[in-house]
């Protein structure tokens, strides 16, 4: 790991496909992204390599934060590769790469995200609390996958 990357995982009692299928459409996205608190209102969603989604985070305390992600790499149901900014062609957008490893009836989720300099990263880590955040929306995801498997 480098001082530009943020490393977060966690593995999730959910099979693999169902847990891939959470991040790629729209309609389960909405039930579960973003930390604890936070609510996502889409405004474009395409799911395909080169496709955006174009998003609002609603904050807990009212701060909305527009949101744009698109897709660099979508190897289903092992890795998706994205570019997450504020609006296309952000200069300090940054990549994730999302890896889905099965673990018997399990699926270990890693969310590697890399800054373009270590001072974003470190501004993304203290002032928007990203190792945290990361840790909620995955907390998120599994509350969701799991009462979805049921």
């Amino acid at each position: 790991m480098t001082d530009r990357e943020i490393l977060v995982s966690r593995t999730i009692d959910a099979p693999r496909d169902l847990v891939f299928e959470a991040f790629t459409e729209v309609r389960h996205l909405s039930r579960w992204w973003g930390p604890d608190g936070f609510t996502t209102t889409t405004h474009a969603f395409r799911f395909t390599v080169g496709g955006e989604w174009t998003f609002v985070m609603h904050g807990p305390d009212g701060t909305d934060y527009p949101e744009w992600i698109t897709w660099t790499e979508i190897v289903a149901p092992e890795r998706i590769t994205l570019l997450h900014g504020e609006t296309p062609g952000d200069p300090n957008a940054f990549e994730t790469v999302l890896t889905f490893t099965a673990d018997g009836t399990a699926t270990h989720v890693e969310m590697r995200t890399v800054f373009p300099t270590k001072a974003q990263r470190d501004e993304a880590a203290e002032k928007y609390h990203a190792i945290e955040g990361g840790r909620q929306t995955l907390g998120n995801l599994a509350a969701y996958v799991t009462a979805t498997a049921r």
